[in-house]
This record gives C-alpha cells, sequence and structure tokens, in this order.
C-alpha cells in the first residue's frame, strides 16, 4: 500500500510513544512497590463538574441526540458570546463562534480554509507539536522561529517581521502556551496582530489555557485587538478556544473558534464534510459549563492550579531542574535539565525508571534547545507532586 506524502511531513508524536513506554512500566512488577507518578500529560485530574455531568445525563434520557448545525447548537453559541462579554469585556456575535470536535479540529478546519500548498506558517520554537503538523497536513510549511526566555518563549513583532517572506501566510500563536505556561504580553500581541495585518497574513491563536491564566496583565484575549477599518474587535483574528482544559471535559471532544465572518460559510462547509457535527451530547453537557455554581467551581480549581504551580517550580529549580520563566498559565513547567544530563530524551527514561515518575522530554516541541529541556505537568493531584520531588531528590 502506498502512503501518502503528506505523511512524510508529520513527525511521531513523542509525547504519547513516552506515555505508552511508562504505561508499560507502571504495570510492571517494578513499579508494585512504587506506583508511577505521571506528570507527562496535560489532562487535568479534575473531572466535569456534577452539573455538566447531569446535563448529559438529561441529553441522553430525553434522546436529545440528533444531529446539530455543524457550527453547533445555537444555545451553545450564545452561551460562549455571553462568557466572552463578562470574563473579557468582548462583544463576540454568536454568529462568529463555531463549536467544533475539540480545539484540534478547530485547528485543523482554520489551516485548511486559509493555507495553501507550500505555504509558509510562523510558529515559536518550543510549540505544542501537533500545531505545525495542522499546517502540515494542509501541504504548508511551518516555519519555527527559534524563542528563548527573554521571549518568554514566544514570537515576538520583530522576529516576525523579520522572518516574514513572499511565502508566509500567517502566524499560529498559543497563550499561554503548552509546553511553557508562559503568555504573550498584551503590548506585544497587538504588535504582532498589526504587524500580520499590515502583510496581508492571518493571526491564530491558540487560547485553550487562557481561563487557567494567573496573572490578571495575561488573562487577556488576543480578540481585544482592534480589526481596524471599524471592523469589531478581533475581526481578523482567530481565536481557538476548548471544553478540554479550563472546563475540564477532555474526552468530551469539543471546542470552539472565533472567526471573521468571511470565514464562517468556508468553516461551516469543510466542517460538514469532514465531521458534520461535534458530539451532540457533549454539547448539551456544555451549557452546564456557563452556570454559576460550575464557574464557581472552575475558578476555585483555577486556584488548586496556581497553589501547585507556586509548589513544584520553586522545588524543581532547588533540584537544578531550572524553570526560566514561571508559568503564568495552563499547568506546565518548562524545566532546563542539562545540569544533569546532555539528553532530555535519556534524562526522562532514566527518572521513568529510577525514581518512577514520567515527565515528558523536550523532543516534541521544536528543535531550539529542546535537547535541554523536560516539561512537567502539575496537572495531579498535591499529593502525588510532593511525592514526586521527594522521588526526583533522592533519584538526583
Amino acid at each position: 500500500m502506498k502512503l501518502a506524502q503528506r505523511l512524510a511531513h508529520i513527525d511521531p508524536f513523542y509525547v504519547m510513544e513516552c506515555a505508552k513506554a511508562a504505561a508499560e512500566l507502571a504495570r510492571s512488577p517494578a513499579c508494585a512497590a512504587s506506583p508511577m507518578l505521571f506528570l507527562n500529560i496535560g489532562e487535568p485530574d479534575f473531572t466535569a463538574p456534577p452539573q455538566v455531568q447531569e446535563a448529559a445525563a438529561r441529553a441522553l434520557r430525553d434522546g436529545r441526540t440528533q444531529y446539530t448545525d455543524a457550527t453547533g447548537l445555537p444555545d451553545l453559541r450564545e452561551r460562549i458570546s455571553a462568557w466572552y462579554a463578562s470574563r473579557f469585556g468582548l462583544a463576540i456575535a454568536p454568529r462568529r463562534i463555531i463549536v467544533t470536535a475539540g480545539a484540534s479540529a478547530a485547528l485543523q478546519l482554520a489551516c485548511l480554509a486559509l493555507v495553501d500548498r507550500d505555504d509558509e506558517v510562523l510558529l515559536p520554537d518550543p510549540s505544542y507539536p501537533c500545531n505545525r503538523h495542522f499546517v502540515a497536513a494542509a501541504e504548508g510549511r511551518p516555519v519555527l522561529l527559534p524563542a528563548g526566555a527573554s521571549e518568554r518563549f514566544q514570537l515576538t513583532a520583530d522576529g516576525v517581521c523579520a522572518a516574514w517572506t513572499g511565502r508566509t501566510r500567517g502566524v499560529l500563536l498559543a497563550s499561554p502556551s503548552n509546553p511553557t505556561g508562559t503568555s504573550i504580553e498584551p503590548a506585544e500581541m497587538a504588535c504582532i496582530v498589526s504587524a500580520v495585518r499590515e502583510r496581508g497574513g492571518f493571526t491564530i491563536v491558540d487560547e485553550i489555557y487562557l481561563a487557567l491564566s494567573f496573572e490578571a496583565r495575561f488573562g487577556h484575549s488576543a480578540l481585544v485587538n482592534s480589526g481596524g477599518d471599524g471592523a469589531a474587535p478581533g475581526s481578523d483574528v482567530i481565536s481557538i478556544n476548548s471544553f478540554s482544559k479550563y472546563f475540564c471535559m477532555t474526552g468530551w471532544r469539543l471546542g470552539w473558534m472565533v472567526v471573521p465572518d468571511a470565514l464562517v460559510a468556508p468553516i461551516e462547509k469543510l466542517a460538514q464534510n469532514l465531521y458534520i457535527c461535534p458530539s451532540t451530547v457533549a454539547q448539551h453537557a456544555a451549557l452546564a459549563c456557563f452556570e454559576p455554581e460550575s464557574i464557581a467551581e472552575y475558578e476555585r480549581r483555577r486556584a488548586e492550579f496556581q497553589r501547585r504551580r507556586d509548589f513544584i517550580v520553586p522545588a524543581l529549580n532547588r533540584l537544578g531542574l531550572t524553570v526560566p520563566v514561571m508559568p503564568d498559565g495552563a499547568f506546565y513547567a518548562w524545566a532546563d535539565c542539562s545540569a544533569h544530563s546532555p539528553s532530555s530524551w535519556d534524562f526522562s527514561f532514566d527518572m521513568m525508571r529510577r525514581a518512577h515518575v514520567a515527565i515528558t522530554p523536550g523532543r516534541d516541541f521544536g528543535r531550539h534547545a529542546s535537547e535541554h529541556f523536560v516539561r512537567l505537568s502539575y496537572a495531579s493531584s498535591m499529593a502525588h507532586l510532593e511525592e514526586a520531588v521527594e522521588r526526583l531528590a533522592r533519584a538526583l
């Protein structure tokens, strides 16, 4: 069987390969007395709150499981619009909100709608690997720009301008970022959007961790930037979001995107053909995410993630696993392990075997200094984090 050439441009997902190795070791007799601690996967240890679970059960009980519009339930799009107004002070018309089968589907739709063969899209290095693979799957060319600690591991407007060529179509950003947990300064984001707009490009911003911001100055959507020419705020910025992280619905596979009016119909056409509609049951459940009781619970959990960050980052620094930039959102620490090993891949497997702590080597996330860094997820309980630090300290 002859495989499509596009597969050659998509690297293996090493995060999952490491996860499989950790899971296999966890089932072995070696871990019987000291169970594996999984700090490698970016999945909240919290599940959907009771109101959300009850809404899903109600939808099943009432038989509300038929197809919805490809763009999502109108009521859900209204709820998301109201959330932007209450949380970010943004007036986002529901017609510009498209509910998707997870944020991954939203990114795929955006790339398929905007990227032609050999078009270049600028991304920071390090960044989430699937983002560049969505560009490659659309037959575009992801261009990784090295981003160090002084840039908060993010693109800058100057860097974008310097790297822009005749083949460049736009930028794909993430704020807060996976794997670093760092956000783009609001003023810098405005400069990036302006620079891209001047060049006739698009700005896609992955904001799936935005509601898990810990510092007020970073808790603003890129949609706040004006579209120019009297357009609505953010009308030329595409924002990707998800119910997975802040809303703790990882396996429900539900996300959304905010797009310019001109993109609504093209995106709808693609969604109709690629997956018909997002999960109907998940959509009915997600309506309950915006109830006051649910929001109060999510905010309690956000505070807990911040408490875990405030524990784990200083602890890693003390162990010589230096975190150069304090994460201001999400639940990741991007730690330099070069004081202990020249290879983050070897270091991760060594800690997996000797300390029974699973962490993620930097290989997936880019090529600029990735061999020096590991990503540790603090989405696990405080008890697990404390035990992990003790084990790492003994092993090191």
